[in-house]
């Protein structure tokens, strides 16, 4: 990519535009925030002065009614943001003033506000809020979100595993038509056995396309959601889809099978960090599944039992870095620790889980770069390319942190993710 310097300084300024242009809106939305929730608590006082059983709901819909015609809306759409914005700026107000401030952005807000929607206490939602938000500042928000839900664990007045037996009772599947002959299927269940089943149709999926490309001598797509091979010409996700559907309707991936019956053997792979004290009883600190969040304590245990083999991930009591990963039977060790280390792609704002990703060598392997921990980073294939195909940089720091450079010279520094970690207050000493 050969640009002019001139031409790196418009788009730094372009850059520094779109930033103050965000914060603007950012602050905006705040502010109108604030007065949909001023227009949900007027017709709360409007409602309570008529004594009426249906007095709130038909005040709302009046308020909500005059807001939408002035706007050219749909008052269901005013009303169902009046309560959104009653419950942002009355249950979490450290949130809105951190996003009215700029600081911010609405997503990273909603993201905060869904992840802690059960706790109760005034004094919980704020100390939660304030935790969350100096996370929030330096990540996008589909990070925050897994960072939110482990922050508001700690906060939760009842256990994972009794919120999950209720939550079991509303597991559930249903359909919805759309337009084009098209429908879609959804399903509510335990987040482990979910996500077990995505990696079962990912791995079906993606051996369908390595087959293709064998057929017809081509190379792998460099993007996931491109198409699988020039004989078949579907993507990842269609293929996902088809085979969801086969396995349903015939109980197994017909048309999609070789002869030796590979596809059926394959098995879900899900990624689970269990503290040590919980996985033996003597703790009640929530296991994570890897690229979702917290899971019961009963199912984790089940899948600990039911392992071939365990990663012992040890960590640093004071940040929570990953200092060592070893394995109670023999494997692939090093991957183990960077898939422990990183738990996404390694470019600022990127979500993307490890098995969706490489593992990069910092610095190139053809120009010296050492194949070990401290040269080595998940980055999923848009990431990869980009590293390697464009003027963006990368530089290794000390504790795992990355420094990438943009091309017109803006540093950002990219932190692993701390996995789940037990900490301890000064006046309690450890329990071993």
């Amino acid at each position: 990519m050969d640009v002019t310097g001139e031409q790196m300084a418009t788009l730094d300024e372009l850059v520094d535009l779109l930033q103050s242009v965000e914060r603007t809106i950012s602050s905006l939305q705040a502010a109108r925030d604030g007065i949909l929730a001023l227009g949900s608590r007027w017709a709360v006082e409007v409602a309570d002065q008529a004594q009426h059983p249906d007095g709130a709901d038909m005040a709302a819909r009046s308020v909500a009614a005059e807001m939408a015609t002035a706007l050219r809306m749909s008052d269901r759409t005013i009303q169902r943001r009046m309560a959104e914005a009653d419950w942002l700026v009355t249950r979490f107000p450290l949130v809105w003033a951190a996003q009215g401030a700029g600081r911010i952005s609405a997503a990273h807000a909603r993201v905060i506000v869904d992840a802690a929607e059960h706790l109760d206490a005034a004094e919980d939602r704020d100390a939660y809020s304030v935790q969350i938000l100096e996370l929030a500042e330096a990540e996008s928000p589909n990070r925050v979100a897994r960072m939110a839900r482990r922050v508001a664990e700690r906060f939760q007045p009842r256990s994972l595993d009794e919120r999950h037996r209720d939550a079991r009772e509303q597991r559930g599947v249903w359909v919805r038509d759309v337009a084009d002959g098209m429908a879609q299927l959804g399903l509510r269940g335990p987040a482990a056995l979910v996500h077990g089943v995505f990696d079962r149709l990912t791995g079906m999926a993606e051996m369908v396309q390595t087959a293709c490309a064998a057929d017809h001598d081509a190379p792998r797509s460099a993007e996931l959601d491109a198409p699988a091979a020039v004989g078949d010409g579907r993507t990842v996700d269609q293929l996902r889809a088809d085979l969801a559907l086969d396995l349903l309707l015939t109980g197994a991936p017909a048309g999609h099978d070789g002869s030796a019956g590979v596809l059926g053997a394959i098995a879900a792979h899900v990624s689970v960090t269990i503290p040590v004290l919980t996985l033996s009883g003597r703790g009640d600190v929530a296991a994570e599944l890897d690229g979702s969040g917290p899971i019961d304590i009963e199912t984790a245990r089940r899948l600990a039992g039911a392992a071939s083999g365990w990663d012992r991930v040890l960590t640093d009591p004071v940040d929570g870095s990953v200092l060592a990963v070893d394995r109670f039977r023999p494997s692939a060790q090093l991957r183990r620790h960077l898939r422990a280390r990183d738990q996404r792609c390694r470019f600022p704002g990127c979500g993307r889980s490890p098995s969706e990703s490489d593992v990069d060598h910092t610095h190139d392997a053809a120009l010296g770069g050492a194949t070990r921990e401290d040269n080595l980073a998940h980055l999923c294939r848009r990431h990869h390319m980009l590293k390697h195909h464009t003027p963006w940089r990368v530089e290794r720091l000390d504790g795992g942190l990355l420094s990438w450079t943009s091309p017109v010279g803006r540093t950002y520094v990219d932190r692993p993710q701390p996995p789940n970690t037990v900490m301890f207050r000064d006046s309690i000493a450890p329990p071993f």
